[in-house]
């Protein structure tokens, strides 16, 4: 019999291509999405994919009745894939009242039913934000934890403290938090990818909106940063990789393959590219020449940031398969795909 795992903020960008993964390997799955920064039209495009239309619940999680009620009704749940959460730094900062709320309350009443569960499992949603500027590079799962540059960088530190907390006091829970690099990209088949309500947060929506047309430039922050050409360095990862870590991550909880009962793992390629990089690998695939210009540093950003990604591949047996360009040249083609759709609808 299959294993049914509930799957928070599935409808969502990286929960979406998660739940794909998992309904490939042969999992059961079920959604919960407020559809806050999400949207309906998901669900018909994991179903185009698999073939399979997974089970879909409204619910905020911020409700803990709700979450109660959730649990009253699914109560053969084999493990939680936790994503939903508020995900802008500069919101954050904006706002950080809502992302406490939003990324903080939703955790625990999660975690307060399943540790009434007889064997609990939780894949938590975490970020390589937790190191902040980390003081060497590639960075490690051992590099120190440092004060957040963000209300949603303290979010995630202040999740992964919950879950070790509530591990170390239920031994039966078992728990992995992956923190993730610069999740970017779409599925090859173009029915699922990145779709920001309203103005974009991250960069490759921004990217490809202005080839498109849709904004007028692109606004690079910040020129002066101690790098080979003064934008920041990140390490962009292709979606694809990160669903497929989850579900190996969470295969290793069900077959019992942990060596305690909380761990940590980094995702990403293990390769740093500056924006003006990932700008050029767009241009590259795209054919397309982008208009951008600078603007100042954004609140919380750090200068750089990339994964040694050892502990996943030898623990996990995980490793990226997909490099920037083939990240870019996918959110390309979701992003003609919507394009394309949206000329139909008119």
């Amino acid at each position: 019999m299959s294993k049914r795992i509930l799957v928070t903020g599935g409808l969502g960008y990286i929960g979406s291509h998660t739940v794909v993964a998992l309904q490939e390997k042969g999992f059961e799955v079920v959604i919960i999405d407020n559809l806050s920064n999400s949207s309906l039209e998901v669900l018909g495009g994991i179903t185009r994919i698999t073939k399979i239309s997974p089970q879909f619940e409204k619910i905020d999680l911020r409700e803990r009745h709700d979450v109660s009620n959730f649990f009253d009704k699914y109560q053969d749940i084999d493990g939680v894939i936790h994503f939903a959460a508020s995900k802008a730094v500069g919101e954050s900062v904006e706002n950080p009242l809502l992302y406490y709320e939003n990324n903080l309350n939703t955790l625990i009443y999660l975690l307060q039913q399943l540790k009434e569960k007889e064997t609990p499992k939780i894949i938590f949603s975490s970020s390589c934000t937790v190191y902040g500027q980390a003081d060497e590079l590639p960075i490690t799962e051992n590099a120190p934890v440092k004060k957040a540059e963000s209300p949603y960088g303290n979010t995630k530190q202040i999740g992964e403290e919950i879950i070790a907390d509530t591990c170390k006091v239920t031994s039966h829970l078992k728990a992995i938090s992956l923190r993730y690099f610069n999740p970017i990209g779409a599925h090859p088949s173009a029915h699922i990818g990145e779709l920001p309500i309203g103005t974009p947060q991250n960069l490759v929506p921004f990217i490809t909106q202005t080839a498109a047309g849709i904004r007028e430039k692109l606004s690079v922050f910040g020129q002066d940063y101690p790098t080979p050409d003064g934008t920041c360095i990140r390490d962009y990862i292709h979606v694809m990789d990160l669903a497929r870590a989850h579900v190996v991550a969470l295969e290793r909880i069900i077959h019992g393959e942990q060596s305690e009962n909380y761990e940590v793992f980094n995702l990403g390629t293990g390769k740093g590219n500056s924006v003006l990089e990932a700008i050029q690998a767009f241009e590259k695939v795209s054919g397309q020449k982008l208009p951008y210009d600078f603007a100042p540093r954004r609140e919380g950003d750090i200068t750089a940031a990339y994964a040694d990604t050892t502990k996943a591949n030898e623990v996990l047996k995980w490793k990226a398969e997909y490099g920037i360009e083939e990240a870019m040249q996918s959110a390309w083609k979701w992003q003609q795909e919507l394009q394309k759709k949206q000329k139909e609808e008119i």
